[in-house]
């Protein structure tokens, strides 16, 4: 299989540096312009209501979108061009929505100082088309990745590239925003200042990124039609999936809870860090610090993660990551003027790995939930933290125009402006409210996540024996027999399941009729034709099924569940078509040794008691060598 080139990977990653810039400039420093330029020259008490105006429907305007995003999946993935799938709608959708961004920072071409009637109707319009369009090309970007390649490895190398240049583009905002703004207002008006001359230059300058950037994925990205693509059967999630795999699964529900606190917390301070540097410290030209400090500890926290995980569990690292964004409100609070002080309260405020934490737990939920629910859901759990960040955007979107509001700090007003009583209020909602959600979403993780690493494993075991023993498949003709042709899935010394359960006592759990490998070769090949059923979160393990309904497991390992998936690469997607032969896995059986776990192959069928005939002929085999077929009914 080809590698991906650099001139792939730039491409996409460069795409996410402008597709978070745009999203950072929208739900962020918006609100920043509706509450101190937008409405500048309008008296104080008509131009507040109109800013709470605007922020109510702002929020009202993105959680009503919310339940528009499966409708626009399915659109995107219903799209055939020459010029595939996605990359129409990437660049349909950033062109457009930065078309429409811009006139959103002209005040609407200055109707907003005219006739406030006719700019809330017109308002209205263009914002939902504004959000539907960049809903398109955030639909579009992540879903490219199946589409420019079909090995998981490289996947998540361009997952990783896109979530870094992800944070630079957010972070770099905070860096720029002061003197963009600053600078195009002198310009303008003389003025040492962030005006709406300032703020339009800055909407123009990061919606010509996130244009560029579009283009750069569209020009350095190729779209495979390759059979995956072709083959893979991805149900669409509804929002109201979205719910009932939530209610039905009490560890995806707390997560979720945990998460939702966390995430409203968290970028809502975002949101106000600029008042904070404005009107608190008056220190307007250093907010870039805050923008800076988030760079350099984003960087550096993802990496340390996965040094981290292996000696200290994720729930610890959640602890830690929570108690250090708590200690950041306290530092905000009583630093004042102190800049080391406040240096040392952003890295706090950004060293968390609450998100982290969150999709790894969520993942893990998805064989919990199997498991005492019956129910196997990866679109739904892959659905859910979007869902939540779009719903703590909305939210953090009213919460910064509220508090610009009660507080004062809309139109012309200045740090001079400030009463104790306005810092107060400041305080109040930006640091004492979100702090408290901090500790509720650490306290709900605590009390009632479960899902750790040690659980997860346990549930997998439990989850392979009760897939080994029951009836979970499609009702059969009890009266149809059927013959399956088996070849060999992997080169080895081949034994019944059954016998060298009698010399290896590790592979007790394994309860159902099957093979056992020992491999030569850290490879595993489809035995039959037929289709992907699922795969454990952890990659070591998945389900196959003929194409006349005999199912099976194929598990690489004995405890090889606590690797969490390292050394595992998968070749394929959950639903794809699959035939005799095919490379479905590779693994690493070095690793696999030297965290003291055995290689084994075991390949047991599901649901035993339709078995009616099943031999093995033991001895040394390769991969594609015919086996004794089985018979079932």
């Amino acid at each position: 299989m080809s590698k991906i080139s650099y001139k792939e990977r730039i491409g996409f990653a460069l795409g996410n540096l402008g597709h978070s810039a745009f999203y950072g400039a929208l739900s962020t420093y918006f609100i920043v312009y509706v509450t101190s330029g937008m409405f500048a020259g309008v008296e104080k008490s008509i131009a507040n209501k109109l800013i709470g105006l605007i922020t109510t429907l702002v929020v009202i305007i993105r959680l009503a979108e919310v339940v528009l995003d499966p409708i626009l999946g399915n659109i995107v993935d219903n799209t055939r061009t020459k010029y595939g799938k996605f990359k129409p709608w990437l660049l349909i959708g950033t062109i457009v929505s930065a078309i429409l961004l811009i006139i959103c920072f002209t005040g609407v071409f200055g109707l907003s100082k005219v006739n406030w009637l006719l700019f809330a109707i017109a308002f209205v319009i263009i914002f939902v088309a504004l959000d539907i369009f960049y809903s398109f090309s955030d639909v579009a970007y992540w879903g490219m990745v199946p589409a420019i390649s079909e090995n998981s490895q490289e996947r998540g190398v361009f997952t990783v590239l896109g979530s870094f240049t992800g944070t630079i583009g957010w972070n770099g905002l905070t860096i720029i925003v002061v003197p963009i703004t600053t600078y195009f207002t002198y310009l303008a008006t003389g003025k040492h200042e962030q005006g709406n001359a300032g703020w339009l230059a800055f909407a123009i300058i990061i919606s010509l990124v996130a244009v560029l950037c579009a283009l750069a994925t569209a020009w350095g990205t190729k779209e495979k039609n390759n059979i995956i693509r072709n083959s893979a059967n991805q149900e669409k999630t509804s929002i109201k999936d979205v719910f009932v795999g939530i209610a039905k699964n009490d560890q995806m529900l707390w997560t979720s809870l945990a998460y939702l606190m966390y995430s409203v917390a968290y970028v809502a301070t975002n949101g106000v860090l600029f008042y904070y540097f404005k009107f608190v410290l008056d220190k307007p030209n250093q907010f870039w610090i805050a923008g800076v400090v988030a760079t350099i500890v984003g960087f550096f926290t993802a990496p340390l993660y996965g040094i981290l995980n292996k000696f200290i569990p994720r729930k610890v690292l959640y602890t830690i990551g929570q108690i250090s964004m708590i200690l950041s409100y306290i530092i905000f609070l009583t630093a004042h003027d102190n800049p080391v002080l406040i240096t040392i309260g952003l890295i706090l405020f950004n060293f968390n790995y609450a998100q982290l934490v969150t999709v790894l737990t969520l993942t893990d939920a998805i064989e919990y939930g199997q498991l005492h629910n019956g129910i196997r859901n990866e679109a739904v759990t892959l659905s859910i933290r979007p869902l939540l960040d779009k719903i703590s955007g909305a939210f953090s979107n009213g919460i910064v125009g509220f508090i610009a509001v009660a507080a004062g700090m809309t139109g012309s007003a200045t740090a001079n402006d400030m009463t104790s009583g306005n810092i107060h209020t400041f305080e109040l909602f930006s640091f004492y409210t979100p702090l408290t959600l901090a500790a509720l979403a650490l306290i709900i993780f605590l009390w009632k996540v479960k899902l750790s690493e040690k659980v997860h494993a346990e549930v997998v075991d439990q989850l392979e024996a009760k897939l080994a023993t029951e009836n979970i498949t499609i009702p059969v003709d009890a009266s149809a027999i059927k013959h399956q042709d088996i070849i060999a899935p992997a080169d080895g010394d081949l034994t019944a399941l059954e016998t060298l359960k009698q010399t290896n006592q590790d592979l007790a759990l394994f309860h159902g009729v099957g093979y056992a490998i020992e491999p030569t070769k850290g490879e595993v090949y489809a035995p039959f034709d037929g289709r992907i059923r699922f795969t454990f979160s952890t990659q070591h393990a998945f389900g196959i099924e003929s194409d006349n309904g005999l199912s099976a497991i194929i598990h690489v390992g004995i405890g090889t569940v606590n690797l969490r998936g390292e050394g595992f690469n998968l070749h394929f997607v959950d639903g794809q078509e699959i035939h005799r032969g095919d490379l479905l896995m590779t693994f690493d059986r070095e690793i696999i040794h030297d965290n003291g776990y055995d290689d084994t192959i075991i390949m047991f069928f599901v649901d035993p008691k339709r078995i009616e005939e099943f031999e093995v002929n033991s001895g040394t085999i390769n991969h594609g060598d015919d086996l004794q077929p089985v018979t079932f009914k």
